[in-house]
């Protein structure tokens, strides 16, 4: 009888603990690794209200969860935005709740764009000490315009937007795309050219255009969003000169929301992404038509209403002119009503008239009476004064007026000579006298 042999017992791999493992790759990674600096695009920023920053970083190849917590993210000198090319500093380390590889970020700072930031910074000073960021000089947007020029690349994901949203919303009114590089070193003068070949299809430019050749009456500068190095055509001066130049409104929609540009803040308008630009041009067709509906059933009601007040005014018109003896009987009796009241007034009239003369009648003799006396009673006043001032008075109390011979009044011996004739009136008669010697003293 063979005796049977044991087999060898099998390998059997080691089983690990979920949490066990990660905590094994967190350890592998901090022992091959950390610490870390990784250079990358930032991107999902956001920051709880504990303090904490939570984003990614990201390149063409891969893209990294990032966490900086509160003590690090105090010590920031700038506000990370979207798009944002930096350099971070951690440790690598396993989420270990869900899994995932992060990086603990103890610190941030850009990455090759510092000098390009101070350069946005001191053009935008430069220019809006010289008032081209001035609201005075922002124009309102045309309620219905009869053309847009379009200011992209021809391969931007910008235009397939902008050109979605336009013929959504407004698909009856032409587009003009003047294209050009929105990125790279030539981007600000094909920019350039391509705003200034727009301007000379706007109506305030003048000139005779094809009647197939829309007329632009507002500009849309867009492109998507990106790092600062890539939306730097967009700082250029020339390019915030020439949309200062616009004989037109400009809506600049570049980038992202959180993305600032110098010609964003010489626009007209700035919008938050290219599809807002579009949007704040493009009223939808549904909100005219809807609006072009109510004023038509407004006009309607309005013609209607006329109509049956004319109606009734011709049914008035036409119902006086089939029964003429009744409009004259009416005129007949208002005639009679206006003789009476004639007659009426004429003899109340008359009658105050009486009543009048009648009492002028009563006071005249009174009135006559008081007059008469009241003048007999001042010419006794007067005939009392004037006989108080008579001569003849002065005379009766044996007083003589003496003259001359040529009928002067004598008033004093100094002009009577020796010898003169003097004549003496007294109260009744004059007699006539000779000066007599005048005695010596």
């Amino acid at each position: 009888m063979l005796a049977m042999t044991p087999e060898p017992p099998a390998l059997t791999p080691r089983i690990w603990q979920v949490g066990a493992l990660c905590r094994a790759v967190a350890d592998a990674l901090d022992a091959r690794f950390n610490p870390v600096t990784v250079r990358g695009e930032l991107t999902g920023f956001s920051r709880a209200a504990s303090g904490h920053c939570y984003f990614s970083i990201k390149d063409e190849a891969g893209q990294l969860r990032c966490a900086m917590f509160r003590r690090a993210a105090g010590g920031l000198d700038f506000s990370p935005r979207d798009g944002d090319l930096v350099e971070v500093q951690g440790r690598l380390s396993v989420y270990e709740a869900r899994g995932d590889l992060q990086l603990i970020v103890e610190s941030l700072q850009r990455a090759g764009q510092g000098a390009l930031f101070e350069q946005f910074l001191r053009v935008k000073a430069r220019l809006e000490v010289q008032g081209l960021f001035d609201a005075a000089r922002k124009r309102a947007l045309p309620l219905m315009p009869r053309g847009i020029g379009l200011v992209t690349s021809r391969g931007a994901a910008a235009l397939h937007d902008v050109v979605i949203a336009l013929q959504r919303r407004v698909p009856h009114i032409p587009v003009l795309l003047a294209p050009a590089a929105v990125q790279g070193a030539g981007a600000p003068a094909e920019l350039v050219q391509a705003l200034r070949s727009l301007y000379a299809r706007t109506a305030e430019a003048g000139g005779e255009r094809a009647p197939s050749t829309p007329v632009v009456d507002v500009i849309l500068l867009v492109r998507g969003g990106g790092s600062i190095e890539d939306l730097w055509a967009f700082n250029d001066e020339e390019l915030a000169r020439t949309v200062i130049d616009s004989p037109v409104p400009v809506i600049v929609g570049v980038g992202h929301e959180t993305d600032f540009t110098i010609a964003d803040f010489v626009a007209d308008l700035r919008a938050p992404t290219p599809t807002a630009a579009a949007e704040l041009v493009a009223q939808p067709r549904s909100v005219w038509l809807a609006t072009l509906q109510m004023l038509s059933a407004r006009l309607g009601d309005a013609c209607n209403r006329q109509l049956d007040l004319r109606s009734q005014r011709l049914d008035l018109a036409a119902s006086r002119l089939s029964r003429p003896s009744d409009l004259m009987a009416r005129q007949r009796m208002r005639l009679a009503l206006q003789a009476q009241r004639l007659r009426h007034a004429l003899g109340l009239r008359l009658e105050r008239q009486a009543r009048a003369h009648q009492a002028l009648a009563a006071q005249w003799p009174p009135l006559m009476h008081r007059s008469v006396e009241r003048q007999r009673q001042r010419l006794d006043q007067l005939a009392a004064r004037l006989q108080a001032v008579d001569p003849r008075g002065v005379l009766r109390r044996g007083f003589a007026w003496l003259s001359d011979e040529k009928g002067r009044a004598i008033t004093s011996v100094a002009r009577i000579r020796p010898g003169q004739a003097v004549q003496a009136t007294l109260v009744d008669g004059t007699v006539d006298l000779t000066a007599a010697q005048r005695p010596e003293r």
